[in-house]
């Protein structure tokens, strides 16, 4: 019988030995073993899911509505329920596009869309650097993948223009927002590259740009303003939404062939419609935070700027990494840093590659400037 405790022993001997850790959440505070911090390591981008006044206005408005708070079922047995198609009708007309549909989560849209539509006529161009959900979708797809430098555009260049007539159809899969560098794809760069080949998409995941840029906080494709040239836009409401779940933007065409054929989603029990509500609710305000999007840019250049030489400069968001090198030096900076009262975590391989292990800033619009220059004097 394999014996499971050998791979723990090596991961436990590198730092790469992980762990549930057990916190409590106050507002922008986390305690853990008795000691209050700054939590430095949310998604809760615009610091949404702590706010009160929120909350109670939703569950006020919840008293007056039917929302249940389980489906029961996958959407296309009896779990349709109303709201998410209000919600998915919100979407696509803020958007601007023919259609939306929603999914459980962000992993479950990437694991799932991909299989659906391509298949071994297709050949898919992945961003070196896409998150590991989009990879996971590469690999259960079984279609032909290849995967281009990281934001390296003249490298894709040269695929497409080496691939397009091997192939019925070409999807180029990129992030706007990267996970773990915070660095930006040039989306509109993409969308002319695209328009070169008749038989190439264009697949954009903005799970962390979606409420926090733009004007009204539609994401990067709404400040690049390429929206409507975007085959496939994804993205999630767990991170700047305070939610759960996720959505894609596409054709009437694209959306009824995915109800007929996206595993994920036929074979899956959907949200419950109470948290679908909360969505909306959430998502009819984003263009009201435009303050909360100044204040997260301003702390996260202030951030960057400070860490100029040590990751700072390849982020453009504000996802802000800390590159240490080796992951027992990251380990005992993360540490260090938790015992000044910022709770930031150490990111290690394999999420990142080899000797890049990182403390991965993730600001929110609740941290003040003053927190961020008392954290860039513990840092020095």
């Amino acid at each position: 019988m394999k014996d499971y405790n050998i791979f723990l022993d090596k991961l436990k001997e590198t730092g790469n030995l992980r762990s549930l850790p057990e916190v409590v959440h106050e507002g922008k505070w986390i305690w853990k073993e008795m000691q209050k911090m700054l939590n430095l390591s949310s998604n809760d981008y615009l610091g949404l899911a702590s706010r009160k006044e929120l909350r109670e206005e939703f569950l006020r408005e919840m008293q007056e509505n039917d929302w249940l708070f389980s489906s029961s079922s996958s959407r296309l047995l009896t779990g349709n329920f109303k709201v998410y198609t209000e919600l998915e009708e919100c979407l696509f007309e803020r958007f601007g596009r023919e259609a939306a549909l929603l999914f459980n989560s962000g992993y479950h849209a990437n694991t799932g869309i991909l299989p659906a539509l391509a298949d071994k006529q297709t050949l898919i161009l992945a961003d070196k650097l896409v998150h590991a959900s989009i990879i996971d979708g590469l690999l259960l797809s079984g279609t032909p993948y290849q995967r281009y430098r990281h934001n390296d555009n003249e490298h894709l260049t040269r695929l497409l223009a080496k691939y397009t007539h091997e192939y019925e159809q070409i999807i180029i899969v990129t992030e706007s927002i990267f996970s773990m560098d915070g660095d930006i794809a040039d989306l509109r760069q993409l969308v002319s590259l695209k328009r070169q080949y008749p038989n190439v998409w264009l697949y954009v995941d903005e799970a962390h740009a979606i409420g926090v840029r733009g004007n009204t906080g539609l994401g990067i494709a709404e400040e690049q303003d390429c929206i409507g040239d975007i085959d496939l836009l994804v993205g999630t409401f767990g991170k700047a939404l305070a939610s759960m779940g996720a959505y894609l933007l596409c054709s009437r065409t694209i959306r009824e062939y995915l109800i007929n054929t996206m595993r994920p989603l036929i074979f899956s029990t959907a949200l419950p419609p109470a948290q679908i509500a909360w969505t909306r609710y959430i998502f009819e305000k984003l263009p009201e935070f435009t303050e909360e999007r100044q204040r997260l840019a301003t702390t996260s250049r202030l951030l960057s700027d400070a860490l100029k030489g040590k990751g700072g400069e390849i982020s453009s968001s504000h996802i802000i990494p800390f590159i240490i090198g080796e992951s027992e030096d990251c380990v005992e900076t993360s540490l260090r840093l938790q015992r000044k009262g910022f709770y930031c975590l150490p990111v290690r391989p394999p999420t990142v590659p080899k000797g890049t292990a990182r403390i991965r800033f993730s600001l929110t619009a609740n941290v003040t400037e003053s927190e961020i220059k008392e954290l860039i004097n513990s840092i020095d």
